[in-house]
């Protein structure tokens, strides 16, 4: 029995290489938009204080510099009920802790930059589960991977909401990858907050200046540097605003 289907890409534009591939249709072009509407109005105050107090446990840690590069991630999936092509691609963290071992393949993801991602991904390696497309998204969980790249079984289902008639089985367009829930978060980390933190490091250059939650809005899996993961995680320490 094929594992329910994630929250899937279309806004970024496929390979310049692929120009004729067909990419399934998803709620992306509306969702992260709706998103954005939801927190273009940031809850008063500043980034200023967390940002010190997380500078502060780093220097107490004795933590190095980080260096720049993705090493963690961000992936999106929708918690509440929506039907495509007749099939429900609802999958929420409790959807996942339900699953045999509380593990589960990430698939569906029809966009190149998404897959790309997935293909970049490592062996334990951390991510946050976030729930998108919904009334409050922002992210819930910590999962990692469990199992690297491999081709993507719903790509040549033709039941599939995201089946592709231009992948062959000799050379597969998708891929996904295997993910593990490690947590909850200490608390929920709405993005209307994180987008707080956003705007205020874009003015200081604080660590989520450039976070691909706010430059890439539209993909479903998006790379984390350590700097970006540390910060937002500190956030589960912090009270909400």
């Amino acid at each position: 029995m094929p594992w329910p289907s994630r929250k899937r890409d279309k806004g970024a534009v496929a390979d310049k290489k692929e120009p004729d591939a067909k990419i399934a249709k998803t709620e992306e072009e509306t969702s992260d938009k709706e998103e954005d509407e939801k927190s273009a109005k940031p809850p008063a105050g500043s980034s200023k204080s967390g940002w010190k107090n997380w500078k502060k446990k780093e220097s107490e840690s004795g933590g190095e510099e980080s260096k720049i590069t993705y090493c963690h991630w961000l992936l999106k999936s929708e918690p509440e009920s929506r039907l495509e092509k007749g099939v429900d691609v609802k999958f929420s963290v409790d959807d996942l802790k339900a699953q045999p071992n509380q593990t589960t393949c990430w698939d569906g993801v029809r966009n190149y930059q998404a897959r790309n991602f997935l293909r970049s991904m490592k062996l334990g390696q951390q991510a946050f589960f976030y729930h998108s497309n919904c009334k409050e998204p922002g992210i819930v969980a910590i999962v990692k991977i469990v199992k690297e790249a491999y081709p993507d079984h719903t790509q040549f289902d033709q039941k599939d909401p995201h089946y592709d008639s231009t992948s062959r089985k000799e050379n597969p367009k998708w891929s996904m990858v295997d993910v593990q829930f490690v947590r909850m978060t200490k608390r929920f980390i709405p993005l209307s907050e994180i987008k707080t933190h956003h705007l205020a490091h874009k003015a200081d250059g604080g660590p989520l200046k450039d976070m691909m939650l706010f430059t890439r809005q539209r993909l479903s899996i998006q790379p984390l540097t350590q700097e970006e993961f540390d910060f937002v995680l500190s956030l589960e320490e912090e009270k909400p605003h």
